[in-house]
């Protein structure tokens, strides 16, 4: 049984552990790298929001109310509310006719430390659609107003809309989700738990949507297509998606999630995985990723290089002086 974990070094002295759930596989049905916990059970978080968005995408509602890649990207997004995230947001608003009191999404602050110490300085309080799921819950309005369903109560568990989503979570995972499964998101959208086998089955069908040979073709391709040309509108400038997809040159689909959670796609090699940190610190997934790609070969040499420059596996403190580093080892 292979395992996954990552140190924090202080000098030369490990600090702290953190243990990584993963699992890699290729279209053809083989497992390149396995931690042994297929079976286990995750809540996905975030990371599924492609899934979340098919309905959306199947409502005709991008192209009723001209919805341009960067919107549709927004829709599968966990962005940080930086300037550019925003504007689309609300002209997304304004073409829809809805206003942010509509987003049952909560509020809190920027994601991203800049934008919040803009929006602080100005004097203004954030609002919903600075949430970083603002671009879901945008989403599934949307088709509601297409559908001419309800709107008020779009967040039920029984709200057609979230049936259809469960619907597409069953196509694609292969699986059906048990009630005793069931829990709600930070942004109190249903969220649903998987085994780790059924989340890489739903990115292997993933691929073969992509590749027009499974279920929804067109809006899979659609969605990947517009997250890929826009990869700051799948998360934002410092996150791990959002730069992984930039580096290795669109060839990439990636999606995080809270809690420590990282699904991948490599779209031109056909290989596939889940990562899930135990304790949900999310700050090793970058060494992770970084280690796994370069034991397995996923990425070029250069593009890995890259990666591993922007990830930034030394630690340093506050006055810029390297106090020790991050390293993940696989046994």
């Amino acid at each position: 049984m292979s395992s996954l974990s990552t140190l924090i070094f202080r000098n030369n002295i490990i600090e702290s552990k953190h243990s990584i759930k993963c699992y890699i596989g290729s279209s053809n049905g083989n497992t390149i790298f396995s931690t042994e916990n297929a079976n286990d059970l995750i809540y996905p978080r975030s990371s599924i929001k492609i899934f979340q968005g098919i309905p959306f995408s199947d409502s005709k509602a991008i192209d009723f109310y001209k919805l341009n890649k960067k919107q549709i990207a927004l829709s599968c997004s966990s962005h940080n509310a930086e300037s550019f995230h925003i504007k689309e947001l609300k002209s997304w608003l304004k073409k829809t006719s809805l206003t942010t009191s509509h987003l049952q999404c909560g509020i809190h602050n920027p994601l991203d430390k800049k934008s919040a110490e803009k929006l602080f300085l100005s004097g203004k309080k954030p609002y919903q659609i600075h949430n970083n799921c603002a671009g879901k819950h945008l989403a599934m309005l949307s088709s509601c107003l297409m559908k001419k369903l309800p709107i008020n109560n779009y967040l039920d568990f029984d709200h057609p809309h979230q049936e259809s989503i469960r619907k597409v979570f069953s196509i694609f995972t292969e699986s059906n989700i048990p009630k005793k499964n069931y829990g709600i998101d930070g942004c109190s959208a249903p969220q649903y738990a998987f085994k780790i086998k059924d989340l890489t089955q739903g990115l292997c069908n993933l691929l073969k949507s992509y590749n027009g040979r499974f279920d929804y073709a067109e809006n899979v391709k659609l969605f990947i297509n517009s997250i890929i040309m826009n990869p700051l509108f799948i998360g934002g400038s410092k996150n791990l998606d959002s730069n992984l997809i930039k580096i290795s040159n669109k060839k990439i689909f990636c999606k995080g999630g809270a809690e420590g959670v990282f699904l991948f796609i490599h779209l031109k090699k056909g290989i596939f995985g889940v990562l899930k940190v135990i304790d949900g610190n999310e700050r090793v997934l970058p060494s992770a990723v970084c280690t796994l790609f370069e034991k397995l070969k996923i990425i070029e040499k250069e593009d890995l290089r890259k990666l591993k420059e922007w990830s930034n596996l030394e630690l340093q403190n506050h006055a810029k002086i390297k106090i020790g580093a991050i390293k993940t080892i696989i046994k």
